[in-house]
């Protein structure tokens, strides 16, 4: 039995996908997932499978399809391996920087193309600085008028569908995981 975080594209985010957290844990547990858990109302759900990650996706996906009514984005991780991006600490030059906000976006595969990093968009004051396996690195810089990731940018570059979040709450749900975890 392996430990697991999903991570959801656009849940409960400006008024898309709106859902409620005890909904997802049914979902989940109903796709054949054990010990179903949620981390803040983002759409970040920590459980436990036997199953392979390319079942629990077919699986997962047919039930949040009929609860969301779209298509939804899912992002799988084991709990090792966002463990070990924690520990691994990819912003650890970054964070000395004044008014920087960090950013892990988690791709559906690896990247098809190997771009010239960093990709800057100065425009939405982003960098993204480098790629680890399925994760790409985001610095996001005060600019005025600019709001958010602009992931369709993103995704284009990579040619990867993509989830963000803030490095912040990745660790935080690594925490709260290994935590759970050790029970």
């Amino acid at each position: 039995m392996s430990t697991y975080l999903a991570f959801l594209r656009a849940i409960n985010v400006g008024g898309h996908a709106v859902v409620k957290m005890h909904a997802l844990v049914t979902a989940f547990s109903a796709a054949g997932c054990r010990n179903v858990r949620t981390f803040i109302q983002s759409g970040n759900v920590i459980f436990e499978s036997s199953a392979g990650e390319q079942a629990i996706h077919r699986n997962l996906k047919a039930k949040l399809r009929s609860l969301l009514g779209t298509e939804p984005g899912i992002f799988l991780r084991t709990l090792d391996e966002v463990s070990a991006l924690v520990e691994r600490d990819p912003f650890a030059k970054s964070r000395a920087e004044q008014n920087v906000t960090l950013y892990v976006a988690f791709l559906s595969e690896r990247p098809r193309v190997s771009p010239q990093f960093p990709l800057l968009y100065p425009k939405e004051g982003l960098e993204v600085f480098g790629i680890s396996g399925r994760e790409a690195f985001i610095l996001s810089r005060p600019v005025p008028g600019s709001h958010g990731v602009p992931m369709k940018r993103i995704e284009k570059e990579l040619q990867a569908s993509a989830t963000t979040r803030n490095w912040n709450t990745i660790v935080k749900i690594a925490k709260f995981a290994e935590a759970e975890r050790a029970k």
